[in-house]
């Protein structure tokens, strides 16, 4: 199974994330499938850059992101489009009678 998960990068005390497609029995260092963004958590604010089309593919063939990548994702707005794509825009309903 694809998940999506976090790639520690960078040096001791300075670290940054890649966001990546990887199989889920590898190591979280190991090889991925494909990067999806970064993270840097040690900026002020925080720098989170998610190509959101790649994000939107992975997610519909049915990849499983981490907690912490489903918390960027929504940070990001990724799952406010997943949620479109899946079912739609909402009808407002208050005027019909």
């Amino acid at each position: 199974m694809v998940s999506l998960r976090l790639k520690r990068m960078g040096c001791k005390n300075n670290p940054f994330y890649r966001v990546v497609a990887v199989d889920s029995r590898l190591k979280r260092d190991g090889k991925y499938i494909e990067s999806l963004g970064y993270y840097d958590p040690k900026t002020e604010p925080f720098t989170i850059k998610i190509d959101t089309d790649k994000a939107v593919k992975w997610i519909s063939y049915g990849a499983k992101p981490s907690q912490t990548v489903r918390s960027l994702f929504k940070k990001a707005g990724v799952l406010s489009l997943v949620h479109e794509m899946k079912y739609g825009k909402t009808k407002n309903t208050e005027n019909s009678v």
